[in-house]
């Protein structure tokens, strides 16, 4: 009986891998809201994604006819799959709720603001991609950023020096 109980506890702790993660992102823009999305993907896709070959440097979505699409990612051509291959760079839709999309096509309409892939992952068997509704740094931000993890980074370097 107490084998049971294990199995049934390792089922229900979710299967998360991280392929890819967007740190321009973080540093470029300001994460007001963050939403998960499943892929529309092709078989060649997924295979190049759970190798780790994908690139969300300047990954966007964009809603297009009541769709919100994933513009500019790289998922790099799978090499076994010969003439049955992908296009690197194509659009991929991507799967969210109605009212999600309405209001992410709302908000990205009338206050200037812009949906940026944030991470990559793999839940439960299923690529998912993470979503941040940004708004862009200005340039002092970005110094901010920078000066204060110089401070943190030195921060913690004393600390080790003490012990």
């Amino acid at each position: 009986m107490p084998s049971r109980k294990k199995k049934t506890a390792a089922k229900e702790q979710p299967n998360n891998r991280t392929i890819t993660f967007n740190r321009q992102a973080t540093f470029n823009y300001e994460i007001l809201d963050r939403y998960e999305a499943g892929l529309a993907l092709t078989g060649t896709e997924i295979k190049s994604i759970r190798a780790g070959r994908v690139d969300l440097r300047d990954a966007y979505a964009r809603p297009m006819e009541g769709e919100l699409w994933l513009l500019n990612s790289h998922i790099a051509q799978y090499d076994p799959a010969s003439i049955f291959n992908h296009e690197p760079r194509r659009p991929r839709k991507l799967l969210l709720h109605k009212d999600e999309i309405a209001r992410l096509t709302d908000e990205v309409s009338q206050k200037g603001l812009t949906i940026v892939a944030l991470r990559l992952y793999i839940k439960n068997h299923v690529a998912k991609v993470e979503l941040g509704l940004a708004r862009g740094k200005r340039q002092f931000d970005k110094r901010r950023a920078i000066r204060d993890r110089e401070m943190d980074m030195a921060a913690r370097q004393a600390m080790r020096a003490v012990r």
